[in-house]
């Protein structure tokens, strides 16, 4: 399969960002948003947006602080990283692309971000599709010695800077490939070498890793501030939702994730474990590919 053939890249200004993305597909066709999570870039869906490009316009950015998106500099109150900015700046994007509504799709923290995205930009989003995750303030509200232990990342990325960026970018190969390696089904095996090599150009900068531990610490404080007062508010996710995990994974092992989903969405709520790890679009892109076509419908 050639590597992103077909395939355009483009750099937004917007929302006081620069936000790299790269699309495909028949524009005539539905408009699908694909966001990528942690520690990757937009090149994780690559096997899938081959696979649906036929009958969708692919949209895949970069988010602010990852791939070749702006890194912003920390802020007291981390807003800079938070997913309502995150999810301005993706709705944003669609709007430059003069769309005006889109299909949703976003794995580990770009299902967050697509969760926020949904909730502050119901008009937008049709139908909507979280990968591997519960949401946020579910999972830290839950959180014991097993949890902690699985998600240690958590805890640690959200230390005050700059101990955590100088502890994992001393030696950051190794760190991001115990994170692929260790939330995948097979080592790195399941990992195209032409995405192997993006995320070792994109994550192997004190810029970089700063930008994400910003993402988690913006988490662990003002998203959580932003979800709270959502609940306070009784808004829920208005669309119909997908929610798809992996049964080797944190998420089935600790949460019902079903149950949580339909507690915080107006819509209907239908989903499904896999055989797999986290990393379930490069793991499974088939049958990924094969659920997103049968939920969004085209």
């Amino acid at each position: 399969m050639v590597w992103f053939d077909g395939f355009k890249t483009q750099k937004f200004a917007v929302n006081g960002v620069d936000i790299f993305a790269r699309h495909g597909g028949d524009r005539s066709k539905p408009a699908l948003l694909l966001v990528h999570g942690f520690p990757q870039c937009h090149v994780m869906w690559h096997r899938v947006a081959q696979l649906l490009v036929k009958d969708y316009f692919v949209v895949m950015p970069d988010l602010r602080g990852y791939g070749d998106s702006s890194k912003l500099l920390a802020t007291a109150d981390h807003v800079q990283a938070s997913k309502r900015m995150m999810a301005q700046d993706l709705v944003d994007v669609m709007a430059a692309l003069g769309i005006e509504t889109f299909d949703l799709c976003g794995h580990d923290r770009g299902g967050r971000v697509a969760h926020r995205l949904a909730l502050d930009h119901p008009a937008q989003v049709k139908k909507l599709c979280v990968i591997d995750i519960a949401p946020t303030l579910d999972m830290y509200n839950a959180t014991d010695m097993a949890f902690a232990r699985a998600y240690y990342h958590w805890f640690h990325l959200i230390q005050p800077s700059p101990l955590p960026e100088r502890m994992i970018y001393s030696d950051w190969k190794n760190y991001l490939h115990a994170k692929l390696g260790g939330w995948g089904s097979a080592g790195l095996g399941y990992i195209e070498p032409q995405a192997l090599a993006e995320y070792e150009r994109c994550f192997g900068q004190m810029a970089s890793i700063h930008a994400m531990c910003e993402d988690y610490r913006a988490s662990a404080g003002i998203d959580l501030e932003h979800d709270r007062a959502s609940r306070a508010a009784g808004q829920k996710i208005a669309c119909d939702t997908l929610v798809l995990w992996g049964e080797r994974g944190v998420v089935h092992r600790m949460f019902q994730p079903l149950d949580l989903w339909q507690a915080q969405c107006q819509g209907q709520v239908t989903g499904q474990a896999l055989p797999a790890g986290h990393f379930i679009p490069e793991e499974l892109p088939d049958p990924t590919a094969q659920a997103l076509q049968r939920f969004f419908g085209a």
